[in-house]
């Protein structure tokens, strides 16, 4: 069944290459990209929003979620020069709490940060209950125990052992984190709260900040807090948005969370959003990066695939140009995913960033839709439509976009649910995904090779 949809899937994608929006095939030729998927062994892998690194050395650093009451998220490695992949833990025994029989640490949503021989990052909670189309933390079922909160891990490379670091407050999920390397600092966004979690890794202070935000807020769901928290290595600082658009600075020298005042996010290209809708990212960015040449954040709003620069110190925003897909932009549309994508990273090389997003594919004007949606995903996830997925550079010295094309496996399946990249020392693009064809949901690690 599956393998019958792939190919119907195959040839809507090239009807909609040739001749969406008026394109011929002579005007914009199909480009094809072959992916490669892997098993990882893990048959309860569950849908991975970032969660991966590529190493210094050179191996691709994953996590694959768990949405199981007695299973936690799992930690493995894939060695490109041997092909091999290794198991490396439990998040929950990571955590110490293995016996512990409450709610495991069933994710790691974050981007994962090299240190001194060590990997940093955080967990999270996967499990949930789905009222009025948002997530909530679920009750823990009879007999066992309520979320003990997400805790900052670290794992070393060279003896590949992981240290318990710090705790999140009982109930309190890490969605987001990032770690000031200079000052020996981690930090979060810690799910449902929203409050803003720091750790000094010298001293061992935690502490948790409400952040500023809008007086008739009360529901910081998974879907509208920000997912990417950027450090400006020259004074500690520590930038991230929210869905009314505003940019939040945390001031190192303060300890304190304050809204940058210069300029916001709330541009009309982005588009008409109501964040109190909880049904999209709203006005913030969905990833972002620093870039050092320039001093500066590009960031990416996720709905409308708009690409910009944030200046911290002119507090200045300037829109650049949509890297959406070839596709989507011919369609003048958003992409279907309410929420955009979180696979946006800076390569190698220091300059060129990448980015996975969607093409859209259209049945008489409406997104084509798959009868299943996967396990973990979501509602409102791109899952419940068909995805094409382009894989997207942009250099920024030279201003330069390209979209590579359309990604494919071998039997012509599609990848699908896609939030999370790392690029290798090669440039190839590894992602966490749905693999189509097997007789389960299978969710792990895809390989897409170098592009020109």
């Amino acid at each position: 069944m599956l393998r019958i949809w792939n190919q119907t899937i195959v040839g809507l994608a090239i009807c909609v290459f040739c001749h969406g929006s008026g394109a011929t095939a002579q005007e914009s030729p199909v480009k094809r990209l072959t992916a490669r998927g892997f098993d990882s062994g893990f048959e309860l892998s569950n849908g991975t929003f970032n969660g991966m690194i590529a190493a210094s050395d050179g191996k691709i650093y994953y996590v694959l979620c768990s949405g199981s009451i007695d299973t936690g998220a799992q930690m493995y490695s894939y060695d490109p020069a041997t092909n091999k992949i290794e198991h490396l833990g439990d998040l929950t025994e990571a955590s110490g709490e293995k016996g512990l029989k409450s709610i495991p640490q069933g994710k790691s949503h974050v981007n994962f940060v090299e240190s001194d021989g060590k990997l940093y990052f955080a967990t999270h909670v996967d499990w949930y209950s789905v009222q009025s189309g948002l997530e909530l933390m679920a009750p823990p079922p009879p007999g066992y125990k309520p979320y003990p909160g997400g805790h900052f891990l670290s794992y070393d490379l060279a003896s590949g052992k992981f240290e318990n670091l710090a705790k999140a407050p009982p109930g309190q999920g890490i969605i987001a984190m990032n770690m000031d390397t200079k000052r020996r600092r981690l930090y979060g966004l810690l799910w449902p709260s929203g409050y803003f979690l720091r750790y000094d890794l010298k001293s061992g202070d935690l502490k948790a900040i409400s952040p500023p935000s809008r007086d008739d807020e009360n529901d910081h769901s998974v879907r509208v807090l920000c997912r990417a928290l950027v450090i400006d290595p020259a004074d500690g600082s520590v930038y991230f948005s929210n869905a009314d658009g505003d940019i939040l600075r945390y001031r190192y020298d303060r300890d304190t969370i304050e809204k940058v005042q210069g300029d916001n996010l709330r541009k009309d290209y982005f588009g008409t959003f109501n964040p109190t809708m909880g049904q999209s990212m709203g006005y913030g960015w969905r990833q972002a990066v620093w870039y050092a040449p320039e001093n500066v954040i590009y960031a990416i709003h996720g709905r409308s695939g708009y690409l910009f620069r944030f200046d911290p110190r002119a507090e200045r925003v300037d829109l650049l140009r949509r890297i959406a897909s070839e596709p989507s932009m011919r369609s003048g549309m958003y992409d279907d995913f309410h929420f955009g994508y979180l696979s946006f990273a800076l390569g190698p090389d220091g300059h060129t960033l990448y980015y996975l997003t969607e093409g859209r594919i259209e049945e008489n004007g409406e997104p084509a839709v798959v009868s299943e949606r996967p396990r973990g995903a979501p509602p409102g996830s791109p899952s419940e439509s068909v995805e094409d997925l382009h894989l997207i550079t942009y250099d920024i010295p030279n201003a330069k976009y390209t979209d590579h094309g359309a990604v494919f496996f071998g039997d012509g399946g599609r990848p699908g649910l896609v939030n999370s990249i790392a690029v290798g020392k090669d440039g190839s693009v590894y992602c966490i995904t749905n693999i189509p064809g097997h007789e389960r949901q299978h969710i792990d690690l895809v390989r897409i090779p170098p592009v020109q």
